[in-house]
């Protein structure tokens, strides 16, 4: 056949499955169906190849060129049969709204409708019925982008209207493609959501799908849309249009908001009616390996046509989303918009390096959007060295069932020696993770967060659903504290949903610390999180990136003391690195490789789904035979009856022999019988190779035998070294916070010393008794020549009190709180050997000690006398100083007034004012 018969031919069958009855022009009957494509059609100069009809009339053509000629310079031919119509025909507009050029693999779409016309590739052709709706549209897609109305700022962050108006931008100049890169915790969604309500009620966008990676971010999502209210009407989003999340492969006709994950989206193309909703709970973050290096092949679904949705706004998705799943993206004639936090190079080249919006960790921190963090390392001998244990005659050493952690006693069958990457995966050291959580405990309040009473709100990573029993079982043990301190949180908690031990974790006081291998490790919005504990170790930064990022949010005071009551303001997260996470180097994504860190889950999944290549049939047939060494006889017999009689051992040589490429040769040879002396072509040997490699997987496609490999694989145990003790090596805050910390206090000291003269409050705190005749203008004037170069400490309580507690902790007796503890800070910083103590904690201490002197003299105060006295001591706590005239003010108004005062303190008033200013703030 030849090649420009080839074309025409799927150029036949795809208008087929798009719906259009194809026919030759000597038999025509455009009254035949809505839409009918005319071959051949006799033009007032030449024909057109095909001459497509909707609804009676002609609306466009159709140029068909053999498979690898390229399409741009076609365009020319094509509009030029949009304007050659013989006379009399029943049109849409000439020339004609609609031309494609295709080759039947390859296609191009113009649409003259639009301002500026500009061709585009399409994965088939549009059905009829979206082509008689475009062209009955009083105004275009393209058209409308132009024309969006000016944004309503009123609730946006300066970052988010930025982003919004640059993406608009693009899509108004017909970009196809952009990329939003905005600091977690920065507004993404809320981001998302305006512009799609804007694309919506102003662009008059048909729909819109918006991907997450996993099914709880699909929630949190869903929930932004409902939340999100309308600056332009009076109704949420969800009110005013239908948002869908996709728990069914059925996508509503009436939604104009698609929600769900790229997996269910594939479902749903292969014509799949169910796709179960326990298959979105894992990130591809952690759990998807990069094996499977070929695209997941598509094909047209007329259920789920092109034209389907006008946007796509990928929302922080897994990079694989632009490989592998790359032509499911394709599939849709629609703009691609991607949000993220960390975008890779493979992520910027997809968007073709149009990122509408640039906005780092460091900006977000410095808008006061995020907070940044501090590093504090502990390091043991056994995380960095490993340990051996040595063989002895009658040393029982204790294994555990990884399955159903039983423990069992047996002795060692030779040493045994293990890195600090085995330990919670082939070995247990109680020791080992005991120490860190020891560690963690005893620095919390003098050194991590200094003057803290309660545990701050914290994150554990760890390696996998054992490893986070055992770190639950100890945080337990070592803060002598019960079930509701510390929670596990991951894809095989039971008894409560994940989600709803999360909203305890993100709402409630309990738990304190949450465990968790990746159900919260990214995307999820816990704010009151301060502190995030690594026991595991991470090699791909833009995954470690998503995982830092569940610290960095901001949240407001009030908020924040709802969850943890003994602190005022979130000023920093602080990352505990067990494992050297922040030290090790990272990959900028996951490697293309054959290590055993990739789950064997995961690999006879897409054996299951029928995945095929070369790397996956390597990696299943090493895993095979390292499972065939580790199992015992009656577990190899378990697996073999399971599999029809075919061994481990068989299964692995099968595997093999399909990637023997002189195999592969000999069996091109037989099917393609080839004569002798001729050798076959690279397209035969890749049909015979893939024919080997799908034939030698396919016991695995057996759901019960890949269960069974699965059950005993768990089963397997695990060596639980108790007899090696761990030791700490090095424990600290990291050099290069504590650097900058130092730097800090030296300039901070520097400017103190060099305005001792200038500014009335320094010069007041350098004199003694402290604080004598300090008022808080003048403490509010010297922060404001804080903020100011040379220093410019946009923040000075929080960021000056928080450097004193990296590089001083045992010196710093409390968490600042309002802008008089500046008075401390600078007092510290003159007279460096007295401690950092709140403003309120030492105003507290003296009142007592006045309150006791007062009794010893036989003054004793009535309980509403009391209650007046302690509202004066909070309020020279909060401002140094108390007048009488300020008695008329809340909070006093409410206890009576400046009245009320007198008649319970008579004439001795004014003297009892100025005995507490003296006393408390001297």
């Amino acid at each position: 056949m030849k090649p420009e018969d080839r074309a025409r031919q799927d150029i036949d069958r795809q208008l087929a499955e798009c719906g259009w009855l194809v026919q030759d022009h000597r038999s025509m009957n455009i009254g035949a169906g809505l839409g009918v494509a005319v071959r051949e059609f006799p033009l007032e100069k030449g024909f057109a190849d095909y001459l497509l009809y909707v609804d009676g009339k002609a609306i466009g053509v159709i140029e068909a060129k053999p498979a690898g000629h390229t399409l741009t310079g076609v365009e020319e031919q094509s509009a030029l049969y949009t304007r050659s119509l013989p006379d009399g025909i029943l049109l849409h507009g000439l020339p004609l709204p609609f031309a494609y050029e295709s080759t039947g693999i390859e296609t191009r779409f113009t649409s003259r409708l639009d301002p500026d016309p500009r061709s585009r590739g399409t994965f088939a052709f549009h059905r009829p019925e979206e082509l008689l709706r475009v062209v009955s549209l009083d105004g275009q897609l393209r058209q409308n982008l132009r024309n969006l109305p000016p944004l309503k700022t009123e609730r946006l962050w300066p970052v988010q209207v930025e982003a919004i108006r640059n993406l608009e931008r693009s899509l108004a100049e017909n970009r196809p493609r952009a990329l939003i890169q905005m600091a977690t915790g920065s507004g993404k969604t809320f981001c998302a959501c305006t512009f799609s309500y804007r694309l919506i009620k102003f662009a008059k966008a048909k729909r819109i799908l918006f991907l997450v990676d996993r099914n709880n971010l699909g929630r949190q999502a869903l929930n932004e849309f409902q939340q999100y209210h309308s600056p332009y009407s009076q109704y949420t989003f969800t009110e005013e249009y239908p948002v869908q999340r996709l728990r069914k492969n059925v996508i509503d006709p009436a939604s104009k908001v698609c929600i769900t994950t790229i997996q269910r989206l594939y479902s749903i193309l292969k014509g799949e009616e169910e796709w179960p909703e326990e298959n979105e709970e894992d990130s591809m973050f952690e759990a998807e390996a990069p094996l499977h290096v070929e695209p997941m092949p598509v094909v047209y679904n007329p259920n789920v046509p092109i034209e389907t949705f006008d946007f796509i706004v990928v929302d922080e998705c897994h990079r694989s989303i632009y490989n592998v799943w790359r032509q499911v993206l394709d599939y849709f004639d629609a703009f691609i918009i991607g949000l993220t936090a960390t975008p890779t190079n493979q992520t910027i080249g997809f968007f073709h390096g149009n990122v509408v919006q640039d906005y780092s960790h460091e900006k977000a921190v410095a808008d006061g959007i995020n907070v940044g963090y501090n590093v504090y390392r502990i390091e043991t001998e056994i995380t960095k060295e490993g340990a051996t244990l040595k063989k002895e005659p009658g040393l029982l050493i204790p294994r555990r069932d990884k399955r159903t952690r039983q423990m069992r006693l047996a002795e060692l069958d030779d040493d045994l020696t293990y890195t600090g990457s085995q330990l919670d995966r082939d070995v247990t050291n109680p020791s080992q993770l005991r120490l860190v959580i020891q560690t963690f405990r005893d620095r919390l309040y003098s050194e991590i967060f200094p003057g803290r009473t309660e545990v701050p709100k914290t994150l554990v990573f760890a390696k996998n659903d054992n490893h986070a029993e055992d770190i639950v079982k100890v945080f337990r043990e070592e803060f002598a504290r019960g079930n509701d301190f510390c929670q596990k949180i991951t894809s095989k908690t039971t008894g409560k949903k994940p989600e709803d031990l999360l909203n305890e974790f993100r709402n409630s006081f309990n738990p304190r610390v949450a465990v968790t291998v990746d159900m919260i490790a990214t995307g999820t919005d816990v704010k009151p999180l301060e502190c995030l504990l690594f026991m595991r170790n991470i090699a791909s930064a833009s995954y470690f990136e998503q995982m830092k990022g569940r610290g960095t949010r901001v949240i407001s005071s009030d908020d924040l003391r709802q969850v943890t009551p003994d602190t005022v303001h979130k000023t920093h997260f602080v990352i505990v690195d067990a494992v050297g996470v922040c030290e090790n180097d990272k990959t900028a994504s996951k490697p293309l490789d054959r290590k055993p860190s990739v789950p064997l889950q995961k690999l006879l999944q897409m054996v299951g789904e029928g995945r095929v290549s070369a790397e996956l049939v390597s990696t299943v047939a090493a895993r095979l035979a390292r499972l065939h060494r580790e199992t015992t006889d009656d577990q190899r017999a378990e697996i073999a009856a399971a599999a029809k009689g075919k061994s481990l051992a068989e299964m692995t040589s099968d595997l093999l022999t399909s990637l023997d490429p002189d195999a592969s040769v000999e069996r091109a040879v037989q099917k393609f019988r080839i004569p002798e002396g001729e050798e076959p072509t690279d397209q035969q040997l890749q049909e015979v190779e893939r024919e080997s490699m799908a034939e030698a997987l396919s016991p695995l496609y057996d759901a019960g035998l890949r269960d069974k490999i699965l059950t005993i694989k768990a089963s397997l145990e695990q060596i639980y070294d108790e007899i090696t003790q761990d030791r700490i090596r090095k424990v600290g805050f990291d050099s290069q916070a504590k650097d900058k910390a130092e730097s800090l206090l030296k300039n901070f000291r520097t400017f103190i010393e060099d305005n001792k003269d200038e500014i009335e409050a320094i010069q007041i705190l350098y004199s003694k008794p402290y604080r004598a005749g300090l008022r808080y203008g003048q403490v509010k004037e010297l922060a404001e020549a804080l903020k100011r170069p040379p220093l410019s400490i946009r923040e000075p309580v929080l960021q000056l009190w928080r450097a004193y507690e990296a590089v001083e902790p045992t010196k710093v007796k409390g968490t600042a709180s309002s802008l008089v503890d500046l008075v401390s800070i600078v007092r510290h910083a003159i007279y460096p050997d007295e401690p950092l103590v709140p403003v309120r904690s030492t105003v507290e201490e003296r009142y007592q000690e006045w309150l006791i002197e007062q009794e010893a003299a036989g003054v004793n105060f009535t309980p509403e006398q009391q209650q007046w006295l302690d509202a004066i001591k909070d309020h020279i706590a909060n401002s140094l100083t108390i007048e009488q005239d300020q008695l008329e003010y809340a909070p006093f108004t409410q206890l009576g007034g400046l009245g009320k005062a007198y008649r319970l303190f008579g004439d001795r008033l004014p003297t009892l004012l100025g005995e507490l200013n003296g006393r408390l703030a001297a």
